[in-house]
Order: C-alpha cells, then structure tokens, then sequence
C-alpha cells in the first residue's frame, strides 16, 4: 500500500465539504439511505476504491442490509437479491462509472423510467457522480 501523496483533506477541504454534503443530501432523498448506499458500493466496487468498499459496506451492515446482497453485490445481474427498480439503479450506477464506453445509452436509461420518478433519476445521478469523484479523489491520493 502507498502512502498518502497529499494530504488533500486538510488541502481541498472546503471544496470536499461540499462533495461530502452532497453525498449526505441524497441519503436523505426519497431514493432511500440503502439504495444509495447500496450504489455507492457498486460504484466503488468498480472503481477500486478499498477505503469506500469498507465504509459503505459497513454503513450497509448497520443499516440492517442482508449479507447475500452484499456478498452478490458484484454480480446482482445473476443474483436473486435485487429488485427490478435495484436492476436499473445498478445499471445506471455501472454505465455512468464506466461513461466512455456505454456514453449512459437510451437503453440503460429507459428502465430507470419504470421505477423512478424524475428527481429520482436526478438524485440518483448525482449519486453516481459524486460517488465517482469521491472515489478518484481516495485512490489518486492514495488514501
């Protein structure tokens, strides 16, 4: 393991203040603590971002989450354990992680539409971006 290239939490703070209360805005929406939740560690689970892993994994665990959702995480798309609305959550989460390659195509969006409502979608979205940034800032730092 490396160690920390810059201490970017005392350096940036204000500005990861600002990321921070985003993240905890939308665990407050109607999405839902869990599903946010939820998403962030798919999200993390992509991007490889160790210290994420545990903290939302952890913060699933004492949200009362259920161990086989965790354990099948990584591969929800066989798995039992998600709901069709968790489905589109997870597939919107896994195409905007990986954006030049899917560019959030029509056919990941639409199913979104079935389980969302509109400032659903947009909190959901945010989610998923700022998780992202949050991440890229953890492992670029080395943290």
């Amino acid at each position: 393991m490396s160690s920390l290239r810059q201490p970017y939490v005392e350096l940036s703070g204000p500005a990861l203040q600002h990321l921070r209360a985003i993240k905890k805005l939308l665990e407050d929406s109607p999405l839902g603590r869990n599903l946010v939740e939820l998403v962030y560690l798919r999200v993390s689970q992509l991007n490889g971002c160790a210290f994420c892993l545990d903290m939302h994994a952890r913060a699933l665990r004492n949200g009362g989450e259920n161990n086989a959702r965790l354990d099948t995480l990584a591969g929800w798309r066989l798995s039992p354990h998600f709901s069709a609305a968790e489905q589109a959550a997870l597939a919107w989460a896994e195409a905007l992680t990986d954006i030049a390659a899917s560019q959030a195509a029509d056919a990941v969006y639409q199913p979104l539409l079935q389980h969302f409502s509109a400032q659903e979608i947009c909190d959901l979205t945010m989610a998923i971006a700022s998780m992202n940034a949050l991440n890229r800032l953890a492992i670029a730092m080395r943290q």
